[in-house]
Order: structure tokens, then sequence, then C-alpha cells
């Protein structure tokens, strides 16, 4: 169930991002790329810190984290490359 809420702290970080593009920077897909590419170290940054805690905290060995670092890096990772794919195949119009 961990890491479930973990991955969807991932996508609600990505919603945050996406959001303050939108706000502070304005219309258009240029924004939300950016937004993008500032979300994906942000998030190795999160998963790094549930990986550590889970190391530290829980006792857990790196190899037994490692695979869920992986899985929970990826899958919101993924969600926004393939939207940053998708919307630069896009015109951007303000």
């Amino acid at each position: 169930m961990h890491t479930v809420l973990v991955i969807l702290g991932g996508f609600a970080l990505l919603a945050l991002c996406l959001l303050a593009a939108r706000v502070l920077v304005g219309p258009g897909t240029a924004p939300l790329r950016s937004a993008i590419r500032i979300f994906l170290p942000l998030w190795l940054i999160g998963a790094g810190i549930n990986m550590a805690v889970g190391v530290i905290h829980a006792g857990y060995s790196v190899a037994e984290e490692l695979p869920i670092f992986a899985l929970i890096f990826a899958v919101p990772a993924a969600f926004a490359l393939a939207l940053g794919w998708i919307l630069s195949r896009t015109r951007s119009t303000p």
C-alpha cells in the first residue's frame, strides 16, 4: 500500500509542476514541457529519499529497495515522458 501511495505522490508532484507552469508562465505547451523537465529530477530525488528511508529506518537492504525505487520512479516518470512526447507533437498555441 505504501508503494501505491508514493506513486500517487509522484503524480501529485507532476500535477503541481504542470499547474505551476500554467499559472506562472501562461498557456501553451512550452511551459508544460518545461514543467516536465523540472519534475523528472525532483521526482528522482523524492524516490531516492523514499528508498533511503526504507534502508535507514525500515531496515531493508539496498538490494531489496532498489526494485521498489525503480518502480516508484518509473511509473510517474514514464507518464510524464509520454505526456511530454504528446505535447511536443502538438502545436504550441497561446
